[in-house]
């Protein structure tokens, strides 16, 4: 009962929070796609510096071995977007486009990393999940309301950012909806094998920290610099603010 406690929890939680971010990002907040990047730099950061890596340092057993991981993660994932632009490349050939198609063929290996990135958060956060409910059932369930609370505002930000690399709505909601399929991945793993694999919990978590900041540095704040009057550059540090504050608030209220 306690496995299925946690696949029930995992996918809820998972689809409860794709949909909720979902409906935002395509009613409420659909007029504002390009100004809500910046919206999504902050969700990135804010999760990635108040959440992800403050729990990876409470349980890593080896402050250089993450520091290490999260180094690795950045130049991993500068691989991974240089991989997937040599291929775009070479199967379009920039040459043979306009200016406009030429950037939003750079824009889609940034879709790729946010979709990678994110699976390895939901697949950290099943493995918690299964954790929670191994040790009390009450507290599992706290912490699936805890998933969904703090990835709808992350979520968000994930949808603003395909949106504007050029994928349809539903193209983006069927790819957040696959990628948090990784959260019921991690809860089966975490129940079955938790006590032998407990140790590397920390260094995934820094591998999803490390993904959520170097897409946000790399890829999205440089765009947010090709505008630069005074009324851009207040919704940008406004919008930075709000992603870091509905990250930031759930997080609060639950400790």
């Amino acid at each position: 009962m306690t496995l299925f406690y946690i696949i029930c929890a995992t996918v809820a939680g998972g689809v409860l929070s794709v949909l909720a971010a979902g409906l935002l990002s395509f009613t409420a907040l659909r007029s504002m796609v390009p100004r809500m990047v910046s919206y999504a730099v902050g969700a990135m950061l804010g999760a990635a510096f108040l959440h992800m890596l403050p729990e990876a340092f409470m349980q890593a057993s080896s402050i250089e071995g993450l520091f290490a991981t999260i180094l690795a993660g950045l130049l991993a994932f500068f691989l991974l977007e240089k991989a997937a632009l040599w291929r775009h490349r070479h199967e379009h050939g920039e040459a043979e486009h306009g200016h406009e198609h030429s950037a939003m063929l750079r824009k889609r290996p940034v879709a790729t990393l946010v979709i990678v990135g994110d699976g390895f958060h939901n697949f950290v956060d099943g493995v918690l999940i299964a954790s929670a409910f191994i040790a009390d059932p009450v507290l599992g369930l706290t912490a699936a309301v805890a998933l969904v609370a703090h990835e709808v505002p992350q979520e968000v930000g994930d949808f603003m950012v395909l949106l504007d690399c050029g994928l349809t709505r539903a193209r983006a909601l069927m790819l957040n909806l696959a990628s948090s399929a990784m959260g019921v991945m991690g809860g089966v793993v975490g129940y079955f094998a938790l006590e032998s694999a407990r140790h590397l919990t920390p260094y995934v978590i820094a591998l999803a920290a490390a993904s959520f900041i170097y897409i946000a540095v790399a890829d999205l704040i440089p765009g947010l610099h090709r505008a630069m009057d005074t009324r851009s550059t207040i919704w940008q540090i406004t919008l930075i603010a709000a992603g870091i504050g509905t990250v930031s608030l759930p997080l609060m209220f639950l400790h």
